[in-house]
């Protein structure tokens, strides 16, 4: 199992100040970092990746939309085409930081609504922006990891029926689905049929508890999460997912606005170490 840490614990944005704890996540085991890549330059991200490396870390980052001016989702030509070249510079980014997997709710804006569920026009406008970044993800090697989230989030996929109808929309095999247990708990009847639902679209799996802090700590069952993953032959990315209080590029859409953990040597230490220990169990 390759364990990962997504990054947003620590900030929205990732940085030479970042180092110590950069430092301590690779001394404690984890096998890679999923960095949150929400603004900055390609230059940036190539300086950071190079950085990672020199300390064992695997890359993968994590991106959204965040501005209803640049929704690919959109059917006004120029509000689109914002969007779109918002996907291209993600794409950028990945390629400067050497990531193996793009996560996140890279679909619509967050916390932006419409007063209905997603329409055919915006699923088919959607579906072909992400064949085209899953084209030119395939051709250099990495994939796509589309987030479903909770319906106080998003309107645009909540569910793994949602997601498995929409992966097969895309149809290409570099584009797939993250699965997180914090918005499957809100959404799902039954998280081991979700991940059946979704299946081997599953390429990543965000391992996040119900407050989003230190999974093991609170209600979900992450035994029965596990060994659904393995029923299903998973074998991609296992990532850690906790927050922070106020990190801004997502303070709207999460509503966190407190500590969900005591310190960082706590989150990292207890979690690696329970999931580790869980995922063997499984």
């Amino acid at each position: 199992m390759k364990l990962g840490i997504n990054l947003l614990c620590l900030g929205g944005h990732i940085d030479d100040s970042h180092l110590p704890q950069l430092e301590r996540i690779a001394a404690i085991g984890y096998d890679h970092v999923e960095v949150p890549v929400m603004h900055g330059h390609p230059d940036h991200y190539a300086r950071l990746g190079a950085r990672l490396a020199d300390l064992g870390l695997g890359r993968a980052q994590t991106s959204i939309v965040p501005d209803p001016d640049a929704n690919p989702l959109s059917d006004d030509d120029a509000v689109r085409r914002r969007g779109l070249d918002h996907l291209s510079w993600i794409q950028d980014c990945a390629e400067a930081l050497g990531s193996e997997t793009i996560g996140g709710p890279f679909h619509a804006p967050m916390a932006h609504f419409t007063g209905e569920g997603p329409t055919e026009a915006e699923v088919a406008r959607a579906a072909e922006a992400h064949r085209t970044m899953a084209e030119r993800a395939g051709r250099n090697g990495y994939v796509l990891a589309l987030e479903h989230l909770n319906r106080f989030e998003t309107y645009f996929l909540n569910t793994m029926a949602q997601a498995r109808a929409y992966a097969d929309a895309v149809d290409h095999p570099a584009f797939g689905i993250m699965y997180d247990t914090f918005h499957a708990n809100i959404e799902e009847l039954s998280q081991p049929e979700a991940i059946r639902t979704i299946g081997g679209k599953m390429h990543v799996l965000h391992v996040s508890e119900n407050d989003r802090g230190i999974p093991g700590r609170g209600q979900i069952d992450f035994a029965a999460v596990f060994r659904t993953a393995k029923e299903i032959g998973f074998d991609g990315p296992v990532v850690l997912e906790a927050f922070g209080a106020g990190v801004p590029e997502l303070a709207a859409a999460t509503r966190v606005w407190r500590p969900l953990f005591p310190d960082f040597e706590t989150l990292f230490a207890e979690s690696h170490d329970f999931i580790r220990a869980a995922w063997e169990a499984a």
